[in-house]
């Protein structure tokens, strides 16, 4: 599997394991240096981030991706997904979001890792 079929799959499970409240798995695909910027302009590093998954800020119920945008340049990489999100986040009704990630990557010692994301709509 080449580095950009990698990355689509980590993609995917990254979203499984949101779903899925995951811990292990949301751990192995973000680095320790993760770091989330939220459509309102809030940061949560990693551990932050994977807890609000954990309990309930942050529920995820279905993804839908539509579109992948990955570009590799040796141990670095950028990679914007589309997806159709069902969530229902700090404290809001459940809903259907058009929303737009954009990652930027490292690979260490081999394994692809996302080290941020900035979130928007699309």
């Amino acid at each position: 599997m080449n580095d950009e079929a990698k990355l689509r799959k980590l993609y995917e499970d990254m979203y499984a394991a949101m779903v899925a409240k995951d811990e292990a798995e949301l751990d192995r695909v973000h680095d320790d240096s993760f770091v989330l910027v939220h459509m309102t302009g809030m940061h949560q590093d990693k551990k932050t981030y994977i807890r609000s998954i954990l309990n309930g800020t942050l529920n995820y119920y279905d993804e839908k991706t539509e579109s992948l945008d990955v570009t590799v340049n040796g141990d670095t990489a950028t990679l914007t997904g589309r997806s159709k999100v069902t969530a229902a986040v700090f404290g809001g009704g459940k809903h259907t979001w058009c929303l737009q990630l954009h990652f930027t990557l490292m690979k260490k010692n081999g394994e692809w890792k996302f080290t941020s994301s900035s979130a928007s709509t699309y």
